[in-house]
């Protein structure tokens, strides 16, 4: 694996230098991670009685199987980078009443809530990755493009949150959220999301990671 290392490096390049971390955005390599994770023994049992909530909710097996995919998909080197880098919380206790979020930085990337029996998601990107001309035009919204991207038009809506280069889009249904997963171009906008804000430093959420869910992410389901 090439890496730049230097002192001055924060975020992901001390383990990927830029270009690696472009051929993966745009799909052209699958990075190379490490087989042994870090773990806090104290974390772990801290959260265990929150999954154990979330097991018992009917959309326990949706969102753990749309966490394996975003684990999977759209985080670099997860391994290597959990807690430090991102980390998912399970039943956060911030408003909006999600079933699970994942942040990077100071910033939220993705959100899981109920929808009656099923799920919405979340996915907070850059705006400029979703209008027509790459511009920061809130009437240049891709409209048709986010419409194709999902099972039926009504399954998608958006919204500006604060910040220039924002987007929010909220995706109804698993089968949706799963469409939305792997459309190319969404995917590729969801990673470079994700770059942004792994490549600013360390995640400030560290202390809310939840190893049970991380274990489904990162398909290491033994614990």
């Amino acid at each position: 694996m090439s890496a730049a290392r230097s002192p001055s490096s924060t975020g992901l390049r001390q383990f990927l230098d830029l270009q690696l971390q472009h051929d993966w955005m745009e799909g052209k390599t699958i990075l190379r991670d490490v087989d042994e994770r870090l773990e806090s023994l104290e974390l772990r049992f801290k959260y265990i009685a929150r999954f154990e909530k979330l097991l018992r909710r009917p959309q326990a097996p949706e969102v753990l199987e749309i966490l394996r995919r975003y684990g999977r998909d759209c985080i670099p080197i997860p391994r290597r980078t959990e807690r430090y880098y991102w980390s998912v919380s399970c039943l956060p206790s911030t408003a909006g009443k999600a079933l699970v979020r994942i942040n990077a930085s100071w910033m939220e990337l993705f959100s899981l809530y109920a929808d009656g029996e099923d799920i919405r998601a979340l996915f907070v990107v850059h705006l400029s990755d979703f209008t027509s001309d790459r511009s920061l035009d809130h009437g240049r919204v891709d409209e048709a493009f986010l419409e194709s991207s999902v099972v039926t038009p009504e399954d998608v809506s958006y919204f500006f949150p604060r910040g220039e280069d924002m987007f929010g889009i909220k995706v109804r249904g698993f089968s949706s959220i799963s469409k939305f997963l792997t459309t190319r171009r969404a995917l590729q906008a969801i990673r470079v999301f994700n770059l942004t804000h792994m490549n600013r430093g360390r995640n400030a959420y560290q202390a809310s990671h939840c190893y049970s869910l991380a274990d489904h992410m990162l398909n290491d389901e033994q614990h």
